[in-house]
């Protein structure tokens, strides 16, 4: 880089910015509040079973998940902030997990998130600018179930839906009378398709086509064997979370990290001095920057998250001791300062790529084969890693580039 100085003014300048936007109470924080988790801010843990023995083995894959999608829609309507649902499987049993961060008052919420999603088909009226839905008998009881399938001349995808033979008559006498009109079909009573109906259809198997990607397909067959198939859910535990509780340990780790982040930097001043003040300029940006990307993205942070965050605080200044070592080892061969530095950041290269890449390695592998906290955890620690890289091998070359100027001899 010819104009070492103007880009160090610039990741500082990025680094400035990133501060005042992670900065809990400034202006970021209207644009996009931190995302904290229960462990954080308390509220309530919430556990489902679900009762599958009346669904057959190959639909009950999309059952959860459509019931998975069902809940999480619930929940939002409640305007909890942030809501994780998801699904764990223990002893065989599948479960549906609600976290509910922030909330105090939650048995009205465990009273709808508990109720058998409802599925119905409505006739659709409209007039002018105005559109009525007229509720019809034809309800997700009659739907044996619906999967996704390929249109055999276009290759597209579509949903393919089967009634049982007291539906097939009702949908039979629905379509006849919407021929060239839309049915609207509705979920938990949130719209979720309004196809037209193309012609009288009996026997009852139908096929909803339209522009779908394979993916929305897949989410409207979740949905419909989420409302059709009898799959009951049942509260089996709630934990609730004290706010006091959550803030405590927020407070805690907090202090923990600051604490760690002055050790380090004290560290590496007093061992390395000029050198470490450089990487301890480093590791503040890498800091800001780092909490900067977790609140764009935005992540949930929980204290495994933040757990794996200080982690990668410690392992940020790995990259500039290794780099500072060889240093000091091409100075006692008699190189320049400047050649000593280009030295010494190109071999320390490869041992700086090995050691993050399988930090990287390890945290993907926690991250896809594990669930809850040790997700965040992973994510957290994949994140810091990747833009430790930058902080140590790009900023505090800059700095040095910048500051230690070769003396004349």
């Amino acid at each position: 880089m010819r104009r070492p100085g103007l880009t160090l003014s610039l990741i500082v300048l990025l680094a400035i910015i990133a501060g005042i936007f992670v900065y809990p109470k400034g202006l970021g924080e209207k644009w996009r509040p931190w995302r904290l988790g229960l462990d954080l801010v308390g509220g309530s843990h919430l556990i489902y079973g679900i009762d599958l023995k009346d669904v057959q083995q190959k639909d009950r894959e999309t059952v959860v998940n459509g019931l998975r999608d069902v809940i999480e829609r619930r929940v939002n309507l409640f305007g909890v902030g942030e809501p994780q649902v998801f699904v764990a499987s223990e002893g065989g049993q599948s479960q549906l997990i609600v976290e509910l961060a922030g909330v105090k008052e939650i048995s009205e919420a465990i009273k709808q998130i508990g109720e058998t999603p409802f599925l119905d088909f409505r006739e659709v009226e409209q007039n002018g600018t105005s559109t009525e839905f007229i509720m019809t008998n034809l309800t997700g009881r009659y739907v044996r179930g619906a999967e996704l399938t390929l249109d055999p001349n276009m290759n597209a995808p579509q949903v393919a839906i089967t009634f049982n033979d007291e539906g097939a008559q009702i949908f039979e006498k629905l379509t006849e009378a919407n021929v060239g009109k839309p049915v609207a079909i509705f979920l938990d009573n949130t719209l979720i398709e309004m196809p037209t109906v193309q012609q009288k259809i009996s026997g009852g198997n139908a096929v909803i086509t339209g522009r779908f990607t394979i993916q929305e397909a897949q989410k409207l067959v979740e949905r419909f064997n989420a409302g059709a198939l009898p799959a009951p859910i049942t509260l089996i535990n709630q934990q609730t979370i004290s706010p006091n509780l959550g803030s405590d340990s927020l407070k805690k780790v907090i202090f923990a990290g600051a604490i760690g982040t002055f050790l380090v930097m004290l560290f590496m001043i007093f061992y390395y001095r000029t050198l470490g003040i450089f990487a301890s300029l480093s590791l503040l940006i890498y800091i800001t920057l780092t909490l900067a990307v977790f609140k764009l993205v935005p992540i949930t942070l929980t204290l495994a998250g933040l757990a794996g965050f200080i982690l990668t605080i410690g392992m940020a200044v790995d990259a500039n001791i290794l780099i500072f070592e060889r240093m000091k080892e091409e100075i006692q061969r008699g190189l320049t300062k400047a050649a000593s530095r280009t030295e010494g950041f190109r071999r320390a290269w490869p041992s700086i790529r090995d050691s993050n890449t399988s930090t990287i390695l390890t945290a993907i592998i926690l991250y896809f084969f594990t669930s809850s906290f040790v997700q965040g955890f992973a994510l957290t620690l994949l994140i810091g890693t990747l833009v430790s890289m930058f902080s140590a091998i790009t900023t505090t070359r800059y700095f040095l580039q910048v500051f230690l100027k070769e003396r004349a001899r």
